[in-house]
């Protein structure tokens, strides 16, 4: 499959709001009650929240296309952006989603080999992202790369509160 990745900017909200829709149902959909989900996808992925986003300079969004249709994203934070405190030496991986029909074709390891390379070059010493506990093939992929839970915090899905395990790779190794 002949894929290309690229940098967007806030001319891609529409798609990314799409994709990001799209990807976040089709991953936690079946464990959330379709009211929950509905509140979460109105406010995390509302149109000017994404434009904010993407035109914040300590964040950043990837497409991967096919065919220049984006099959998938990445989003990364630095500083302030991070969604925890982790000070300047981390970056954080927020983001990582893949449409259902593209998973499984290599494209997230290409996206934690991409934010490793990111991180190397922004003279980063830690990586660091949060995923659900309940999420096992997310979790098994983030050991497989190295990466080692450090804490968990609270991640808030409409009414129900919902543990997220915060792993990080050392990059100094």
């Amino acid at each position: 499959m002949k894929t290309t990745t690229r940098k967007l900017t806030t001319a891609d909200v529409t798609a990314l709001q799409q994709i990001s829709i799209e990807t976040f149902t089709d991953t936690f959909g079946a464990q959330n009650t379709a009211a929950n989900m509905a509140d979460y996808l109105a406010t995390a992925y509302d149109l000017p929240k994404l434009t904010a986003e993407l035109a914040n300079p300590d964040s950043r969004f990837y497409f991967v296309e096919h065919d220049q249709t984006p099959v998938g994203y990445l989003k990364l934070n630095v500083n302030d952006a991070q969604s925890e405190a982790m000070g300047p030496a981390a970056l954080e991986v927020e983001r990582i989603y893949i449409r259902s029909a593209f998973k499984h074709q290599g494209l997230g390891s290409a996206f934690i080999q991409q934010a490793i390379e990111l991180a190397h070059q922004d003279h980063k010493t830690k990586i660091w992202l949060g995923v659900w506990e309940h999420n096992e093939p997310a979790k098994k992929f983030y050991e497989k790369w190295g990466f080692q839970q450090f804490s968990a915090h609270t991640f808030t899905m409409g009414t129900d509160p919902q543990t997220d395990l915060l792993m990080v790779k050392d990059l100094t190794d």
